[in-house]
């Protein structure tokens, strides 16, 4: 199972995928982008009801990896740990890109 970092974004703690889940959930993000394109063309709605009617395989598969239940398939695209640094080695939460040079939740410098 996935384990779980303090996403800076959604400012809650979310199970962040690792590389061999974020291959599984990254083709179903692009097949869900052409269904949102496509309900919306059909029906005519906004994206905000589209996004509310519409279920969507990424999150799906997201929830079967990792248990939780993520509605927006758009922050998957910021849930998964190669996106990061790594784990700050006095807080614990991820740096926020791979070259990042200090931790921006405690300020400590990567060492």
């Amino acid at each position: 199972m996935a384990k779980t970092y303090h996403c800076w974004r959604c400012d809650i703690p979310i199970p962040m995928l690792t590389d061999e889940e974020w291959d599984v959930v990254r083709p179903l993000l692009r097949i869900d982008i052409e269904y949102i394109k496509s309900y919306r063309e059909q029906s005519g709605v906004g994206l905000r009801e589209a996004m509310d009617t519409l279920r969507f395989k990424a999150c799906e598969k997201y929830f079967e990896l990792t248990g939780f239940k993520e509605t927006n398939p758009n922050a998957l695209w910021h849930h998964y740990l190669s996106h990061y640094g790594p784990e700050c080695s006095s807080c614990g939460h991820l740096l926020r890109t791979t070259e990042a040079v200090y931790c921006a939740n405690c300020g400590k410098e990567k060492s």
